[in-house]
């Protein structure tokens, strides 16, 4: 049985939008993946989304009775968890078709929760007492431990947010396109050492969906699930086995890889989800792309701008194009694009897209391996 993404659209919009709380989002991602997919919400019988809404209330708002349902929730990282899930109940007969959902007014706040940690929680008891806040100066740990071992320098951390403005500058709809030099990076606002304003994730508006089927009940352009993984570490940031590497990459990577049956060098396109400029660099490395302390060189040298051999995060990424607060769906609405040839900054002969996903602080992770043919 081939599983496959038979349908994929984001919102009409992503970027600022007031006017749209969280369940308008996830209804108008819906409504357009339907579309796009050539279906109704009629041919829907499980359901998978995170966070409030849950899938409980976006399927009452859809009108569906789901037989299946999954409201996994491990940060940005989910949707690739329910695209997993989703292939594995279909596969079992546990449903037919299923629908995902993303809607996040992360921006604008319309409908969306307050976020709030539990006094009682490992990162409430361990962490938030000795003044880390949130990501960005949590991620200073990884980034800065990072560059003293394998001596990744300022620019080349820069030079990972140039990259993504190049594709991003060929995005219609990102929400950031001028060019940008490491010179300009580094002159933009310190949020906390070593981030600058540009080496950190964009706040937006936004959502998107997917639909998991069979390649039999597919309508038009399918994308084949060739494999998939995922795994967690840790809760907290402190207690990585190594702040230089992300175990949940290498084991959702090497899961990923194994089911596809693929090597590296059949891979075509690449998506690392890009919270902060490092990510892609624990991401290239983790995944096998470079060795360790590599990535940094590899992206300078501009092996992942257009015109690379290896293209990656080619709609502008977190940094550039969008960054809700969980940003998976659209790393895997990019890599659908790329292998359908419909990408605003195509790729030529893309047949194999990887997508790796981050949830937390490095807490959990998963992969795609994706193509347009088995």
């Amino acid at each position: 049985m081939s599983i496959v993404i038979a349908g994929a659209a984001e919102t009409d919009e992503v970027g600022r939008l007031p006017y749209h709380s969280t369940l308008q989002l996830h209804l108008e991602a819906a409504r357009n993946a339907l579309a796009d997919a050539g279906m109704t919400k009629d041919d829907i019988d499980g359901i998978a989304t995170v966070g409030t809404p849950g899938p409980i209330q976006v399927a009452h708002a859809l009108g569906i009775s789901p037989a299946w349902l999954d409201g996994t929730a491990v940060g940005g990282s989910s949707f690739l968890f329910h695209v997993r899930h989703a292939a594995a109940a279909v596969s079992a007969g546990l449903c037919r078709t299923v629908l995902i959902t993303h809607g996040e007014s992360g921006r604008s706040r319309v409908g969306a929760g307050r976020h709030a940690v539990a006094a009682d929680s490992v990162f409430g008891q361990f962490e938030l007492p000795y003044g880390v806040v949130g990501p960005p100066t949590l991620f200073t740990l990884t980034a800065l431990r990072y560059m003293k071992e394998t001596g990744l320098t300022h620019e080349q951390l820069a030079g990972v947010a140039v990259a993504q403005r190049r594709w991003a500058s060929m995005n219609p709809r990102a929400m950031y396109r001028d060019p940008i030099t490491v010179e300009d990076v580094l002159a933009s606002r310190l949020v906390a050492y070593p981030f600058h304003l540009l080496e950190c994730c964009l706040v937006t508006d936004g959502g998107g969906a997917l639909i998991v089927t069979t390649a039999e009940r597919a309508r038009r352009s399918p994308v084949h699930l060739l494999g998939a993984g995922e795994a967690a570490e840790s809760p907290v940031i402190s207690q990585m086995e190594d702040f230089t590497t992300s175990k949940a990459f290498r084991m959702s990577g090497e899961a990923a890889f194994r089911e596809a049956k693929i090597s590296h060098t059949d891979v075509d396109h690449l998506m690392v989800y890009d919270a902060f400029a490092h990510v892609p660099i624990y991401g290239l490395e983790d995944l096998g792309f470079v060795e360790r302390g590599e990535a940094g060189a590899f992206i300078e040298e501009g092996h992942t701008s257009p015109g690379g051999r290896l293209p990656m995060n080619t709609n502008g990424g977190g940094l550039s194009y969008t960054h809700t607060g969980m940003y998976g769906m659209f790393a895997i609405q990019e890599s659908v694009r790329q292998l359908r040839g419909e990408a605003a900054a195509q790729v030529p002969d893309v047949e194999i897209s990887v997508v790796l996903g981050n949830g937390g602080m490095f807490a959990s992770a998963a992969t795609l391996v994706l193509a347009n043919h088995l």
